[in-house]
């Protein structure tokens, strides 16, 4: 008679056969592919399909997985301990002994998968892999980390990786959809395919709550949505000036834009950092927004001044009067504060804001998912009772404008002057040699000699227009001087 540990690991083995439970999309497609990316909504069945794609790459041979999350509590909470991730998904005779300490997973054949977390790209310098199940792709911060993965995915005779992810339109999706029918194989599915495996009333409710709209369209449909006709700010504008790493930085502020109450149903807390740096560019260093009761968002606020070294944090008090800036001296009362009123619309404090990512004076230091969506979701006829408020969105505003905007008076016009001025140029003269023009300024009342920085000493004529070289104006346009005109001109 068989020993029961046979019958035991049988009806283990049955009870796990994914090829049973499966949906055939949720199956390892054949072909000859490199990368397998699942878009699809949420509660599709992603993690689940990630986490059996990893059991099936340990079967065929691979001893040595990469799994990575957008940050390491992702790939700790979802990956590998969550509801469906490999630990609870895995037989009890194949399931892997983790090890948090070394973020290792090890199976009974001796295969290995480690954890990693897209936040630290150079994490994947070096190592290699004989495959890897990537997570949320579309939110990672750093695109670099999957360069750095795809560059040390080189074990075995066909590595391969999954990525799955609920579809945003950045830079890494669209280029990954472009070699579809190359090497990369693409599923696409919506969050009621898994209506056998969800609950009637969460179907229901994400129907009534989003169904036709455009976030229902992103996250339960799983649609690409290109940028809102109208929008503020174009996601191709964001994506052209992406950062890696910001350069040295004058200055730092941590701007708070905070609900006006706290729960499931109130609205986030916006709190971005923001920097201007020795380039007099603005810099979006990170957005660590959120629904938090008053005492959580003052002490992220304030971890976040801190981290960045920042030199302030500025909230709007519209909302909370005086009890913003009591809930941050509550924390710490050590910390520069500044309150800002608005006295304006949120459209038209935007615009100026807007204007200067046209014009490439702000780059993103990584990636910024929800933050980049209010953003490219924002247009002029905005509705908050349709679209909710843009929270990340307005705090990044209020940084903004306090480090560029308000930091410069009557910057804005002059840039795009100059800017346009160069266009109508552009095709006649070689616009990287500046010494080909002469910048007419009208010099302010009370000034009769101005000493350039090429050494000239000029004499400001009745009409007080001067011409110089463009190096020799952009101090003087700085401390009050006017642009005139802008001719081609050899000086």
């Amino acid at each position: 008679m068989p020993e029961p540990s046979i019958f035991v690991s049988l009806a283990d083995a049955l009870e796990a056969d994914w090829h049973h439970q499966a949906r055939p999309a949720q199956l390892t497609p054949p072909g000859d592919w490199s990368v397998w990316l699942v878009l699809a909504g949420r509660g599709w069945g992603k993690t689940r399909t990630g986490s059996e794609f990893v059991r099936s790459q340990i079967r065929a041979g691979c001893d040595r997985i990469a799994l990575i999350g957008a940050t390491a509590a992702d790939t700790r909470d979802v990956i590998i301990e969550g509801e469906s991730g490999i630990l609870n998904t895995s037989p009890n005779h194949d399931r892997p002994v983790y090890e948090p300490s070394k973020r290792r997973l090890t199976w009974p054949n001796g295969a290995t998968a480690i954890a990693y977390s897209a936040d630290e790209p150079d994490r994947l310098r070096g190592p290699q892999h004989s495959a890897a199940y990537c997570d949320e792709l579309a939110s990672w911060r750093y695109p670099d980390a999957w360069d750095q993965l795809r560059l040390g995915l080189r074990l075995g005779r066909n590595p391969r990786v999954l990525a799955t992810t609920t579809p945003r339109p950045v830079k890494l999706i669209r280029d990954l959809i472009k070699r579809e029918g190359q090497d990369v194989f693409v599923t696409r599915g919506i969050t009621t395919d898994n209506a056998a495996n969800l609950p009637a009333s969460y179907l229901a409710e994400m129907q009534a709550r989003y169904g036709g709209t455009r976030l229902g369209r992103q996250e339960l449909m799983a649609e690409i949505l290109e940028d809102v006709p109208g929008a503020l700010f174009q996601r191709d504008w964001i994506e052209r000036d992406r950062v890696e790493k910001a350069p040295e930085l004058r200055r730092i502020v941590v701007a708070i834009d905070p609900a006006a109450s706290s729960g499931e149903d109130a609205d986030e807390t916006g709190i971005v950092v923001c920097g201007i740096g020795v380039d007099k560019r603005g810099y979006v260093l990170e957005d660590i927004s959120g629904r938090y009761a008053p005492h959580e968002w003052a002490m992220h606020a304030i971890a976040a001044y801190h981290r960045h070294k920042a030199d302030r944090i500025i909230a709007e008090k519209n909302n909370g009067g005086e009890m913003v800036e009591n809930t941050i001296r509550m924390v710490d009362p050590n910390v520069a504060y500044k309150a800002v009123h608005a006295s304006r619309g949120k459209v038209t404090r935007a615009e100026p804001v807007a204007a200067l990512y046209e014009q490439r004076r702000i780059s993103h230091v990584g990636s910024h998912p929800q933050l980049e969506d209010q953003q490219c979701n924002f247009s002029s006829d905005f509705d908050r009772n349709k679209s909710g408020s843009p929270d990340r969105l307005d705090a990044c505003v209020w940084a903004l404008t306090e480090l560029i905007v308000e930091g410069s008076p009557g910057w804005g016009i002059i840039e795009w002057t100059r800017l346009e001025a160069e266009k109508m140029n552009a095709q006649r003269v070689d616009p990287g040699d500046t010494s080909q023009f002469t910048v007419s300024l009208i010099a302010p009342l009370g000034i009769s000699h101005v000493c350039l920085m090429s050494g000239r000493s000029i004499a400001v004529p009745p009409d007080r227009v001067v011409s110089m070289t463009t190096e020799d104006s952009k101090p003087l346009l700085a401390i009050g001087w006017t642009t005139n005109n802008l001719e081609m001109r050899n000086v």
